[in-house]
């Protein structure tokens, strides 16, 4: 049986139809798998974490280092520090160390899956380009090439490499528009912006990360 394949226009720089590409319909035309999508999310926001919040052990708090009072016959309990846990301005007890782990992982096959259920979803508001070759790394040549194609609103550029030097600084200005490699393109990424902006040379990239 032949591989379905679903047929993308391929726009030039200044936004024209110029041909179309076949994708496999095994990558960009799947089911969305609700499920998998939503560990995908959860996994990347987890490992984005950065949780630095902190509190000063007993043995960490300045002062302390006198006894309060001597140990029999002043009729108190007996304490040995200022700064034991249960005194004021004392260290804290099974507080947060600076140092929590919250990397949580998703299964390769499982994570693929998001993927494909996301690029799929998508698929209608990818923006194929025949090449994307700017002069220099000048922002307006950037901003003129989406006003061409005609994509607006949060706007992720999908690259082969992270070699696009002319491209990556050009859009490094633009509100709500990132550069991406695509093997760093994340289902959060997919989830989160409006237009994914690539040319078939990294389309082609991207079937590879799918496959």
């Amino acid at each position: 049986m032949a591989e379905k394949k679903i047929s993308l226009p391929v726009y030039s720089q200044a936004g024209e139809k110029v041909s179309t590409v076949s994708v496999s319909a095994e990558q960009f035309g799947v089911e969305e798998h609700t499920q998998a999508v939503k560990d995908a999310i959860v996994v990347y926001q987890a490992n984005m974490r950065q949780d630095t919040a902190k509190t000063k052990k007993r043995d960490e708090v300045s002062g302390g280092g006198k006894k309060p009072w001597r140990q029999k016959g002043t009729g108190r309990a007996r304490a040995g520090s200022s700064r034991s846990p249960i005194w004021v301005g004392g260290g804290t007890v099974f507080g947060p160390t600076g140092v929590q782990n919250h990397t949580i992982k998703q299964n390769r096959k499982e994570h693929k899956l998001a993927l494909r259920s996301m690029y799929s979803a998508k698929v209608k508001d990818l923006v194929i380009v025949d090449e994307i070759k700017l002069a220099d790394k000048k922002t307006k040549n950037v901003v003129k090439m989406f006003k061409d194609l005609k994509v607006s609103g949060k706007i992720l550029v999908v690259v082969a490499d992270d070699k696009s030097e002319n491209l990556i600084w050009g859009a490094g200005n633009i509100k709500d528009c990132v550069v991406t490699p695509a093997w760093n393109v994340s289902v959060y990424d997919l989830a989160y912006f409006d237009k994914i902006v690539m040319d078939k040379a990294t389309l082609k990239v991207v079937e590879e990360v799918l496959a």
